[in-house]
């Protein structure tokens, strides 16, 4: 399948596509205002300690305090592999293991204790970032760990052989005391190769080390690459074959960078010059607004609808217009497997992480949902975000996790709607008029005697004075008083006011 990155830059956003077959399957996007911080690495205070939740809260600078998970305090190699190792750093994190092989965070941490720390993601929604102490410097081949003491091989290397020949060349190389983790794209280079990266990095923390010393906490220590870079640096392989840019500074940045730490790579980089934005141009804009949506049709006319809350995403497959061609059993089968592949790629468009619910349509034969389950793990394959997947129930429920690092597409892109609040609803104009007459029963038992004024949206004003007139008829005939209806176009459709003048 070709790949190929798509990069539109401008003095306000940088926005990167990874095309697959001519579609965009992964979109990163960073704005100057909202600069992404994973990565970051600042010198922090804690400020709370939770035995409760064996976590602390350390203020780093940001707006919110960090949160730091027992796991990721200590220096033990296990939590550093299960925090690194397997993955692709830089771009996935996992979260802490068994709690009872731990020690207490109270022995670990005290308030007002200054600690080096990381971002290990972003703030997300109402949670503020999570971070850890086990430092990490990401390179393109490496990722190296200054206080730990070993040598990690990604288990994405599945050979023996290649596993064996990098570990002994980086164990060759490396400073005693310090760790490294061999990422899966070191697969088949030199050592001179590994070399470069080892002797950058090292050079980096060096550097990081001398100022570390002279800050005050809270401060950051390091800012970690742009979106461009660390796009290239974390997915960039013989397998993309064209880079286009649409910026002349932005392509010199990206020779610049791949002549440093990719010099063997043979690539092909293009400068976008059209009249036509880039992302027009590529039909990426229609794309990208058709992931914001909740209901995703498929090509045999059913239908896959998503909807994202705090806790979860639930998905639901439908039929919609698909009436099969055979017996209901295969029309089933066949668009729940329709389904789970455009349920893949939206995953990854949308960026969708956390705990995910898929409805799939009801299928009675075991074999079936076998069939599907398995469908669902070859789909996410292709995902490098980690995913766990459990069997299908009987009810054609299926429960998995996404590895989340950063906010979704719909999070980024959009915010709630400041008239529902969020809701994804209003109120239905009839309850919102029974609402009122509800209120003035209420009220005018208590207000003093005078002019009652109802000041309503106008939708609700013009039914209260025609179709639903009825109810203000009979209050003003049991308490004997006037109430008189303004419309204010200005208010929200709920919003209502009561009083006497």
């Amino acid at each position: 399948m070709r790949k190929e990155l798509v990069i539109c830059t401008t003095s306000h956003e940088t926005r990167v596509a990874l095309l697959e077959g001519g579609h965009i399957a992964e979109l990163y996007i960073e704005r100057e205002r909202e600069r992404g911080i994973v990565g970051n690495i600042y010198k922090g205070r804690v400020i709370r300690v939770l035995p409760g939740m064996q976590a602390a809260f350390v203020d780093i600078g940001l707006e919110k305090a960090a949160f730091l998970y027992v796991a990721d305090v200590l220096d033990e190699m296990e939590q550093v592999e299960r925090t690194i190792e397997g993955e692709e750093p830089g771009l996935d994190q996992t979260e802490g293991g068994d709690l009872t092989a731990l020690p207490p965070i109270e022995d670990l941490l005290k308030e007002g204790q200054e600690l080096l720390v990381q971002i290990s993601k972003e703030p997300i929604g109402t949670k503020g970032a999570r971070i850890t102490s086990h430092i990490s410097l990401p390179g393109r081949h490496l990722v190296y760990m200054p206080t730990v003491d070993h040598v990690g091989i990604s288990r994405r290397i599945e050979c023996e052989e290649e596993r064996e020949r990098l570990k002994q060349v980086v164990e060759s190389m490396r400073e005693p005391g310090t760790g490294f983790i061999v990422r899966t794209v070191s697969e088949g280079k030199s050592e001179d190769e590994l070399r470069g990266d080892m002797e950058f990095l090292v050079g980096l923390w060096d550097d990081l080390s001398r100022d570390i010393d002279q800050r005050k906490a809270p401060s950051l220590i390091h800012s970690d690459l742009d979106v461009t870079s660390k796009v290239l640096r974390d997915i960039l392989t013989e397998e993309i074959q064209r880079i286009v840019v649409d910026s002349q500074e932005e392509y010199n940045k990206i020779v610049r960078f791949i002549r440093t730490f990719m010099p063997k790579l043979n690539y092909c980089i293009e400068l976008y010059d059209g009249d036509e934005p880039i992302f027009d141009a590529y039909g990426l804009e229609v794309e990208i607004s058709r992931a914001l949506g909740r209901k995703v049709w498929l090509k045999s006319g059913g239908s896959i609808i998503i909807e994202q809350t705090e806790a979860l995403t639930a998905i639901d497959v439908n039929t919609g217009r698909y009436v099969g061609k055979h017996n209901l059993e295969d029309t089933i089968l066949k668009t729940n497997l329709e389904a789970l592949k455009e349920i893949a790629f939206q995953l990854r468009l949308r960026n969708i992480g956390g705990l995910i619910i898929i409805d799939f349509i009801d299928m009675e034969k075991e074999a079936h949902r076998e069939k599907v389950h398995a469908a669902l793990e070859e789909a996410l394959k292709g995902d490098k975000n980690k995913t766990n997947i459990l069997k299908i129930s009987e009810l054609g429920l299926v429960e998995m996790t996404r590895k989340r690092v950063r906010e979704s597409i719909g999070r980024t892109l959009c915010e709630p709607c400041s008239y529902c609040e969020g809701k994804g609803y209003v109120k239905g104009k009839l309850t919102i008029i029974y609402e009122i007459l509800r209120e003035l029963h209420r009220e005018m038992a208590d207000l003093p005697a005078g002019h009652i004024t109802l000041l309503a949206h106008p939708d609700i004003a013009g039914l209260l004075i025609d179709e639903e007139r009825v109810g203000i008829d009979e209050l003003e005939q049991r308490y004997g008083r006037h109430i008189s209806i303004n419309s204010r176009p200005g208010f929200h459709i709920e919003q209502f006011e009561i009083a006497v003048g």
